[in-house]
């Protein structure tokens, strides 16, 4: 047996969990810079955060100006402040846009903006990281991926390098229990794709399938609470813990022609990341199973239904579907093709295939 699994991120969980182990951001520094965006103000976790630095006597500053998707000119920003601050280590509390931007930020902040974030050697100089996930679904808080708005290439674009990985992830599902439903469950989609997907990469292997299976187990076992928009603190926290666990699953395999098809509708049309990835999955893995079953059927029998009822299910949980021309389809099945993520795929799709798939999925 043959694998290769890296996880350093420390992860702590449980009600409270920020303030019972203030202790644990001692050790980063006498100032941090906490990057956030505004609904952290509303959900308790800001205050939180802000309570146990002040505990360890801590000075920090806030920038809470990350937009939805992540803008090179915004991560930029975080840096320069992160620099005047004096900070020694970034803070991030949010979802996936204030985690991915802080990554970026604690990079730019000891290696300088000078050429693009997209193309440059990423070193082993970054602040270090803390991070705090207020959403159950991107699992950025243990992976070492940043995700950000290329307006260049007109998509979104990851940078990622061992040094982006956080030191430290704290869970508390009380910060997900304001959150609409529409943003619960385009999260947890978002993490059953990961889960999928990273059963389907070249890089998945026996230790990352496992933690797949267990993903898809906690996530999918919440599936009513989700479809009925009544979920309980037990609920949400067994969605935090399969999020983070999907994350740890693509920290190792990364992703699919799914994440990569998906820039495509949120750059484009907003559509918010997961989902956009959840629109896609039902028929990306109907391709899949039809070109490779011996490869795809395992990932049914995880998430424990076949392809006629996952698609029922994802649909049921995201209601009425987009729809766009055929050209423009034609047009994002050509930009998802040149997408890094179609090699990491272990089911070869080529442009047509991934034409289908849109076709079957927002086809007007």
């Amino acid at each position: 047996m043959e694998f290769n699994f890296y996880m350093p991120v420390r992860i702590v969980a449980g009600e409270n969990c920020v303030r019972k182990n203030a202790a644990l951001f001692a050790p980063f520094g006498r100032s941090a810079l906490i990057v956030t965006g505004k609904s952290s103000a509303r959900n308790g976790s800001l205050a939180d955060v802000q309570a146990a630095l002040a505990s360890n006597g801590q000075a920090y500053a806030v920038y809470d100006q990350i937009p939805p998707n992540p803008t090179v000119g915004s991560v930029e920003e975080g840096a320069r402040i992160a620099r005047e601050a004096g900070a020694s280590f970034v803070v991030a509390v949010g979802g996936g846009s204030p985690m991915d931007a802080a990554k970026a930020i604690a990079m730019l902040a000891r290696q300088g903006s000078e050429g693009s974030i997209f193309t440059r050697a990423i070193g082993a100089d970054v602040l270090p990281m803390v991070h705090v996930p207020t959403t159950a679904g991107t699992g950025s808080e243990v992976t070492p991926y940043a995700i950000l708005n290329n307006d260049e290439k007109q998509t979104k674009t990851s940078i990622s390098a061992p040094s982006l990985f956080p030191k430290i992830a704290f869970l508390d599902a009380r910060y997900t229990q304001s959150l609409p439903r529409s943003e619960t469950v385009n999260t947890a989609v978002d993490a059953i794709s990961h889960a999928v997907e990273g059963m389907l990469s070249v890089r998945a292997g026996t230790l990352s399938d496992a933690v797949a299976r267990e993903s898809l187990h906690w996530l999918l076992g919440e599936y009513d609470a989700l479809r009925g928009g009544e979920l309980s603190p037990r609920s949400r926290q067994n969605l935090l813990y399969g999020a983070t666990l999907a994350g740890i699953v693509i920290a190792n395999t990364g992703t699919t022609p799914v994440h990569g098809m998906g820039y495509c509708l949120t750059y484009f049309h907003g559509v918010p990341h997961g989902r956009a990835n959840g629109l896609l999955l039902p028929a990306f893995l109907r391709v899949c199973l039809r070109k490779d079953e011996a490869r795809t059927a395992p990932v049914f029998a995880a998430l424990g239904m076949g392809p006629a009822e996952f698609s029922d299910r994802i649909a049921a949980l995201l209601g009425a579907r987009e729809t766009y021309d055929d050209a423009t389809l034609h047009d994002y099945a050509r930009r998802a093709a040149a997408n890094k993520n179609v090699r990491n795929c272990a089911v070869l799709m080529e442009e047509g295939d991934l034409y289908g798939v849109f076709r079957s999925s927002v086809g007007a």
